[in-house]
């Protein structure tokens, strides 16, 4: 029995058929773009530090501020004393908390004097002029029900640094939205609140409308113009202490060591007058 084996052959039209699917499947027109190549990141861009030439061509820029307030800069106001001089500085006295070459003014180590000759009455009436008419009883009843809570917003606190430098730049910041700022006195500057006041108002040009206890309500005026703000150059750091003579002297003035010690010793081994307890 002979086997019949048949051979399957494909047409020349339908092989060509195939093998064009083929390509249309697998093969990509573009020779450089091949099949089931990752996707091409898009290239990254070189960052070119290109200066602002704005900034480049302006000189103002790079001179020290200058400010028009009439009194000589100091950290604290109200607790120190210009009239004492110190003794030594723990800290060189060309270091400005200023900055180096960001004021017009020269640091002495204790204070920037002011350069020009200040004038006290064009000073009252330039004050005077921003304060306007004074305040109604109505107003300032008005005014310290809106300021004196302690929920406000526009409050200050005042630490045992007194009236500082940088504090009059807050002052004037919250008088931007408010008419007044409440400012809570705490520690040792509570001992004199007057010295605070007056160095409140000498300082910022406003006025103290309202005091209880260590609470104090600080006005800015009607006419008060937040665009027209004096320019208050920061201290970027808080300067170290000078040194200061002694309060309590060791020899007393117009006696020797040894009769100041003697004395001294005699108070010292007297009987007291009156024993506060036994």
């Amino acid at each position: 029995m002979a086997l019949q084996i048949q051979t399957l052959t494909i047409p020349p039209k339908k092989y060509f058929l195939c093998f064009s699917r083929f390509l249309s499947q697998f093969l990509s027109r573009d020779p450089y773009d091949p099949p089931f190549s990752p996707s091409s990141k898009p290239p990254k861009l070189k960052k070119t530090n290109k200066k602002d030439p704005s900034h480049a061509k302006d000189p103002t820029l790079n001179r020290p501020l200058k400010s028009d307030l009439p009194f000589d800069f100091r950290y604290s106001y109200s607790e120190t004393n210009p009239s004492v001089e110190p003794i030594g500085f723990r800290e060189p006295p060309r270091f400005s908390p200023f900055g180096p070459g960001r004021l017009d003014r020269r640091w002495t180590g204790t204070s920037a004097p002011a350069q020009q000759q200040v004038d006290p009455e064009s000073v009252a009436q330039a004050r005077s002029r921003v304060l306007g008419d004074p305040l109604t009883e109505e107003e300032v009843a008005e005014l310290v029900e809106n300021y004196r809570h302690s929920d406000c917003a526009s409050q200050i606190n005042l630490g045992k640094g007194g009236v500082t430098h940088n504090m009059l730049d807050d002052i004037h910041n919250h008088w931007k939205r408010a008419e007044a700022v409440r400012i809570k006195c705490l520690g040792v500057p509570t001992l004199d609140m007057d010295n605070v006041c007056f160095h409140l108002e000498d300082k910022s040009g406003g006025k103290v409308i309202y005091q209880h206890l260590n609470i104090l309500l600080l006005y800015r005026g009607r006419n008060y113009d937040p665009n027209n703000r004096p320019v208050i150059p920061l201290m970027l750091w808080k300067p170290y202490a000078p040194i200061y003579p002694k309060l309590v002297k060791n020899v007393a003035d117009g006696l020797t060591f040894e009769e100041t010690k003697e004395m001294r010793n005699r108070g010292l081994n007297s009987p007291p007058l009156m024993k506060l307890s036994e």
